[in-house]
């Protein structure tokens, strides 16, 4: 599976899409000025994401590198 299609399946899944769950992020403290603090593990970004939008690990873990910076 694409990055992309990832990407589509969480907008489909969860009604947001990256711009929106990284401002969320922003919101939780994971994120400041756009950029992932670096003391934010992979493991609280998967276990946020799977909580409060049931995403399997793999598109948690895509939304994740799309915090990181990966855009395609």
């Amino acid at each position: 599976m694409s990055f992309q299609a990832y990407l589509d399946n969480i907008k489909a899944k969860t009604g947001k899409l990256p711009e929106e769950l990284q401002k969320l992020a922003e919101e939780k403290g994971f994120i400041k000025d756009g950029e992932l603090l670096a003391d934010v593990k992979a493991g609280q970004i998967v276990a946020w994401l799977k909580e409060e939008y049931e995403l399997g690990h793999g598109h948690a873990m895509a939304i994740y590198a799309y915090f990181k910076g990966k855009r395609s």
